[in-house]
């Protein structure tokens, strides 16, 4: 399987987005890419304050049966696309969901509504309930979207369900708090490093790693797309700049092989755990 994360910058016209994803999709089939991961907030872009998200334009909410989504599985075609949105829940403030979708030829694989909404991102976002894996024509994957992935519970919950593959998508920036000059020594670079390694090598499976680029509002992103192995080593990254990090695997051989002798899933101490995620329950 050829996996590709992509770091690109998306706004807030729709139209333009998905201009942009044809393209990227393109790039990406001429690559052999059989599973595209673009970032949260692909069509309608992100928010532009996390601490009064409000106080400017909200993006811009779509179904998961609009004709948005429906054109980018159209370009899919043969290829897995996971995509972010701002899904449209129904009438009133805040009415929207933070969402990622994985589309392919034949139509949506799979829906996954942000979980963990940081700050104030609740003003803007309504939560998701739950994490699960879903089957596609690569293998079974499950989708996380940036905080989301701060928690161990996630992803281990995903791969309880049987996922080989994470895609996780996000719109993750620098710290607004301690600020470097340069977006390779910031904390939360390492800190988004650091939990894509993690969650790949604790649940000995691939993960596909997203983010947005360049700056909307007052938040500047970090890039960073990455392809991590099942022993949490970065196989393809792009650092702060766009572009497509791109990895060819036998997933399912390597997720066997790291999990051959020393099976984390399976040597759990289920007894000793309080997390119902941990305990499997």
């Amino acid at each position: 399987m050829t996996m590709a994360a992509v770091a690109a910058h998306f706004g807030r016209d729709v139209d333009r987005s998905l201009v942009k994803i044809a393209g990227i999709v393109e790039h990406a089939r001429e690559r052999g890419v059989d599973l595209l991961v673009l970032p949260d907030a692909t069509i309608g872009g992100y928010l532009h304050d996390l601490y009064h998200p409000e106080g400017g334009p909200l993006p811009s909410a779509v179904g998961v049966d609009g004709p948005e989504v429906a054109a980018v599985a159209a370009l899919a075609r043969d290829m897995v696309v996971c995509v972010g949105i701002a899904e449209h829940a129904g009438p009133g403030a805040g009415a929207r969901y933070n969402t990622a979708v994985a589309v392919h030829g034949d139509g949506v694989l799979g829906v996954h509504r942000k979980v963990h909404l940081p700050l104030a991102e609740n003003e803007a976002y309504r939560a998701g309930d739950g994490f699960a894996a879903f089957d596609t024509p690569l293998g079974r994957l499950g989708m996380l979207i940036d905080f989301d992935k701060t928690f161990p519970e996630s992803a281990r919950t995903l791969a309880l369900d049987g996922a080989v593959v994470l895609a996780c998508l996000s719109a993750w920036p620098a710290s607004v708090t301690d600020r470097s000059d340069r977006i390779r020594n910031d904390r939360q670079a390492r800190l988004f490093d650091l939990y894509d390694c993690a969650r790949a090598a604790e649940n000995q499976l691939y993960v596909v790693s997203s983010n947005q680029t360049g700056v909307l509002g007052g938040l500047r992103f970090l890039g960073q797309a990455k392809v991590v192995d099942p022993a949490g080593e970065i196989v393809a990254k792009t650092w702060a700049k766009g572009g497509l990090a791109v990895a060819t695997a036998d997933v399912h051989g390597d997720v066997a092989r790291a999990r051959r002798s020393m099976h984390h899933l399976r040597d759990r101490a289920v007894g000793a755990y309080a997390l119902g995620a941990y305990a499997g329950t």
